[in-house]
């Protein structure tokens, strides 16, 4: 018979997992959820919370969670939103032409499922969670949570499928609910197995750490040319063709070159993709080509399926990185630099509003392009912008970095524009330069990288999404969870879990920026604020007394601390020196923070529900969180500061659980 402390760890190892899981593949799956992947993240906060709320109920429901969990997922595939493909034209990513049900339907809906799936299997972890001491049950948990991250790292390394996601949870479920399992169960485990290996089997898609990616084959009947069209999360996103197509469909690609009145001979390109740009640079005369590309997959197509084959030529070095990263390590000096369609179509995380690309757009980051050019280099970036204010706020960029007006090429009414400077004109031949079409809304920022808002404000959608998220998340809690006794006495512990959210999410931007937006970079911070909250919670176990206003103290000043150091600081920094200073601005605040909270916890009369309430103020915490926009992400510590001083004001001791 499995014992408890094994049991807790494999379920706290399903929650995180499953929850990482929904992310990735509601995303995938579902466009709206490609921009607003916290709609998981949320209903997972939310549904955790209530599953520990009913650690006591009579009825045990967690042996439906298999059920919920092939339910969601058929529900998803059932009614996919994509993005339209028809004809044989090259098509690219657009606001209109989606298919399936509207973003008013789908996402209440998808929020609501995915809360009801993490209540079901967090309902089993916390009724194994309340048989154990509240100190131990939490390391357990963080234990099982910290193998979770593990796994589904090493399967996005391996850049697993579905099915193989599946097969892991289904296992896990299996071995659970042991002899509690019945034919249903097993049945619903089975089949959540056929449905996303008949996904993963698709002979036209494969995964990628960001992505699931479709490869359909297409040919232009006006010149005989076959080519690829790439799709991303189901959205065109593109295309490999051959160099005289693409000269016809898409002559953006080579206007940097032609514009170019000096030689060309070192070039970066960032966003290089599946290889079209490479390939025209080197048509072109470059000796030297740096590509680099975020996502291995895509890089892999282009060696694979390009008929020029630009990566198979030694005058090119393929980097698999984060391009602002990448300019933040690198000492080479460049001819041209070129930022090609770097639209990531999706976010850093489930946690934050960060696209992959945010810090690529920023003034600091044009300015960082601009120190390693070459005398007189050219500095160029094009996209299908979709708003001509993007256009002119990006050009208004180019404009204060380099101190004059840019080249700026606007085509056709899809937004599509060609943007190049240079600290000398005479090196871009330009018969336009910057003319603006309205007030220009000023350049984005590291602190406030939000390039496609065009005002810091929140939007409507937004703001009723929020509400409607409150809503159903009080009447949830109050209906599913009965009579919450006894909650009032957590009061600290709920503004706790919302500081510990913002405090969090503040980490991941932060060393996203200072390390990349890639996912490797994610997992290791996500996995660095538990390794914190563990080592927090082992010290708590061996020292039997703390004075928490000393503990509040020295919180509150790493706090300051990391306020007042600026970002840009370290950016500057040598590598291994730039680690040591993120960690410890990062993860000192969090290793206080949860000394408090361990230490609060250990005395907890009724521990499933204060970390339930802890939970639901995590939850408030992520909707919090969207005050970013307005304010800008370093204004978050102004807020977790607030937030722990209403947990310090609030706090009070309760009874510690009888052994």
């Amino acid at each position: 018979m499995m014992s408890d402390r094994i049991r807790l760890v494999l379920l706290s190892f399903l929650t995180l997992f499953v929850e990482l899981a929904l992310i990735r593949w509601a995303g995938a799956n579902v466009l709206y959820l490609s921009y607003f992947t916290n709609f998981v993240l949320l209903g997972s906060f939310l549904g955790i919370g209530i599953g520990f709320l009913r650690a006591r109920a009579p009825r045990d429901l967690f042996p439906w969670a298999p059920v919920a969990l092939t339910a969601f997922v058929s529900f998803v595939l059932l009614f996919p939103v994509q993005i339209d493909r028809s004809g044989s034209e090259l098509v690219f990513f657009g606001a209109d032409g989606t298919s399936g049900l509207p973003t008013w339907v789908m996402l209440p809906v998808i929020f609501v499922m995915t809360a009801t799936v993490l209540a079901l299997i967090s309902e089993g972890t916390a009724r194994v969670f309340v048989t154990l001491d509240p100190l131990e049950a939490y390391r357990l948990d963080i234990v099982g949570a910290l193998a979770g991250i593990a796994a589904f790292t090493a399967l996005s390394f391996l850049r697993a499928p579905p099915v193989a996601w599946g097969v892991v949870a289904g296992v896990v479920i299996v071995a659970v609910l042991g002899s509690a399992r019945r034919t249903v169960h097993v049945v619903a485990v089975g089949a959540l197995a056929l449905i996303l290996l008949w996904q993963s089997l698709a002979p036209h898609l494969s995964w990628s750490p960001y992505y699931q990616i479709g490869v359909f084959q297409g040919h232009d009947p006006r010149s005989g040319e076959d080519f690829f069209a790439v799709e991303v999360n189901g959205i065109p996103h593109q295309a490999i063709a051959p160099m005289a197509l693409r000269r016809e469909l898409e002559p953006q690609y080579f206007i940097p070159h032609e514009r170019a009145a000096r030689d060309v001979r070192d070039v970066l390109i960032i966003g290089a993709g599946t290889g079209s740009d490479v390939a025209i640079a080197l048509a072109h005369g470059a000796r030297r080509v740096d590509a680099v590309e975020i996502d291995p997959r895509l890089q892999q197509l282009g060696e694979e399926l390009h008929p020029e084959r630009p990566y198979a030529t030694d005058r090119v070095k393929v980097i698999i990185d984060d391009g602002r990263a990448y300019l933040e390590r690198t000492r080479e000096r460049y001819d041209m630099i070129l930022f090609s369609l770097p639209d990531s179509l999706t976010l850093v995380s489930g946690q934050s509003a960060l696209r992959l690309e945010s810090y690529l757009f920023t003034q600091q980051a044009i300015a960082s392009a601009r120190e390693h050019l070459r005398p007189g280099g050219i500095f160029a970036m094009y996209n299908y912008y979709r708003e001509p204010w993007l256009v002119d706020r990006l050009a208004g960029a180019l404009d204060r970095v380099f101190v004059q007006p840019p080249c700026v090429d606007r085509k056709g009414r899809s937004g599509l524009a060609v943007m190049m400077a240079s600290d000398e004109v005479s090196s871009i031949d330009c018969p336009q330069r910057l003319t603006r079409t309205g007030s220009v809304a000023p350049p984005a920022t590291d602190d406030h990288p939000f390039v496609y808002l065009r005002t810091r404000a929140i939007p409507g959608f937004y703001l009723l999404a929020i509400g409607a998220i409150i809503a159903f998340s009080l009447i949830a809690v109050r209906r599913v969870a009965g009579k919450l006794s006894g909650v009032g006495r957590y009061t600290d512990l709920f503004f706790m879990g919302a500081a510990f959210l913002l405090l969090e999410t503040k980490n991941i931007v932060q060393f996203a920026l200072l390390f990349g937006t890639t996912w490797l970079v994610n997992s290791l911070v996500f996995a660095g604020v538990l390794i914190s909250v563990l080592a927090a919670i082992e010290v708590v176990r061996r020292v039997p007394t703390f004075n928490r206003r000393v503990l509040y103290a020295a919180l509150a000043v790493s706090l300051l601390v990391a306020f007042v150091v600026p970002q840009a600081a370290m950016l500057h920094l040598a590598i291994p020196v730039r680690f040591l200073a993120a960690t410890l601005l990062a993860f000192t605040p969090i290793f206080f923070a949860n000394l408090i909270f361990a230490d609060r916890f250990r005395g907890t009369a009724d521990s499933t529900t204060a970390f339930a309430v802890n939970l639901l103020g995590a939850m408030a915490g992520g909707l919090v969180e969207y005050m970013a926009l307005m304010t800008g992400y370093r204004a978050l510590l102004l807020v977790v500061a607030v937030f722990y001083g209403l947990a310090f004001l609030t706090s009070r001791r309760t009874a510690v659980v009888p052994a």
